[in-house]
């Protein structure tokens, strides 16, 4: 009797609303030839983003497919930039570069959508832009062309941020 008076119940479990909306790339198997045979392993690409200007990705391993999922979703979230997002677009061409991939982004008018394939139109969607065109060119990997895009991005300025820079104002640039 005294130990079902003693008893605490579970309290119930609550789901975390997260702030982030998450894609699953790519999902590899993988191997490692051992002494014993081959040891199977999954590696997951993720990226994650709050549609507001924040994105970033995640690649882990894991000998099962959700851990490695789970797994990349918080080296995704670790490794977040913050992009601009002006009128749903960026604010200038750029290029991004990683290893033999580039990914030539372009400003769009208001309307025109994302125009863009593979993993980089993920990587837009999830920063939050809406009309942005884009083209791979090199490697169409989707670890390089995420990482190229993710480059391009991340060395984006703003007229602000290059009045900023050279000590001027808005106007004078």
């Amino acid at each position: 009797m005294a130990q079902q008076q003693k008893r605490e119940f579970r309290k119930p479990r609550v789901e975390e609303k997260d702030e982030f909306e998450k894609k699953m790339l790519d999902i590899r198997r993988v191997t490692k030839v051992v002494k014993g045979g081959r040891t199977m392993r999954f590696s997951a690409l993720v990226v994650v983003g709050d549609k507001k200007g924040r994105v970033g990705m995640g690649v882990a391993k894991a000998s099962e497919v959700p851990a490695a999922i789970e797994k990349a979703t918080k080296a995704a979230k670790k490794s977040l930039i913050t992009v601009p997002v002006i009128n749903g677009t960026i604010p200038h061409e750029i290029i991004g570069k990683f290893a033999k991939t580039s990914v030539k982004m372009l400003p769009s008018k208001i309307g025109s959508g994302l125009i863009a394939g593979g993993a980089a139109r993920t990587v837009f969607d999830v920063a939050g832009y809406t009309d942005i065109t884009a083209k791979i060119y090199g490697s169409t990997d989707k670890i390089n062309v995420v990482r190229a895009t993710l480059n391009g991005l991340k060395s984006l300025r703003t007229k602000e941020q290059v009045a900023m820079l050279r000590g001027k104002s808005v106007e004078e640039i």
